[in-house]
């Protein structure tokens, strides 16, 4: 079970500590946007870098959604809750140990059939999900057409459509966490 938002303050004495923070984990294979939304998030620039074991320390940061300050964590690539190499482990550790208030599972929207099997291991171990649907453009360049509501339904999560690199869809997002969080702490 997920830690209740209402367990923490989102509210900070405006120094960047962010110790105490309800925890916004991003997850996702390489190349889909995570570094990207989590600059979108919190503000600040990370560097985005496909050589192995660049990603391996997570980067942290702290980002304002509504009236509430989160801790934003930027997590290394994983494929899966089964890991192979070191950094998935652990991603998998801070997901499974430190139970963080909200998972943003960020997805390829054209590999979309090949990702989804992830998002099911999330929810199937009773993370909070948020299924971020990125490079919607690019996607929709190649003439792939995804329902979010649709998929919405089928999978009994939030579902967000982004292009993150265009800054489409992040408001969207950052509202559909502030509903979530609000919702799991009513």
């Amino acid at each position: 079970m997920a830690k209740k938002a209402n367990d923490k303050s989102c509210h900070t004495s405006g120094n960047e500590h962010i110790e105490g923070l309800p925890k916004i984990a991003l997850v996702g294979t390489p190349n889909v946007g995570k570094s990207v939304i989590f600059n979108r998030l919190t503000g600040k620039y990370v560097t985005v870098s496909n050589y192995p074991g660049t990603t391996v320390e997570i980067s942290k940061g702290k980002g304002r959604i509504g009236d509430c300050e989160f801790e934003i964590i930027d997590t290394p690539g994983m494929y899966s809750l089964m890991p192979i190499t070191e950094e998935e482990r652990i991603a998998r550790r801070l997901l499974l140990e430190e139970r963080p208030d909200v998972v943003l599972h960020i997805v390829d929207a054209k590999n979309i059939k090949r990702m989804l099997p992830f998002t099911l291991q999330l929810i199937e171990a009773g993370l909070p999900v948020i299924l971020v649907l990125n490079v919607m453009d690019e996607a929709e360049r190649l003439g792939i057409k995804i329902d979010a509501y649709k998929l919405r339904q089928k999978l009994g999560i939030p579902v967000v459509v982004t292009s993150a690199a265009l800054n489409r869809g992040i408001k969207e997002l950052k509202q559909e966490v502030a509903d979530y969080v609000g919702s799991i702490a009513a």
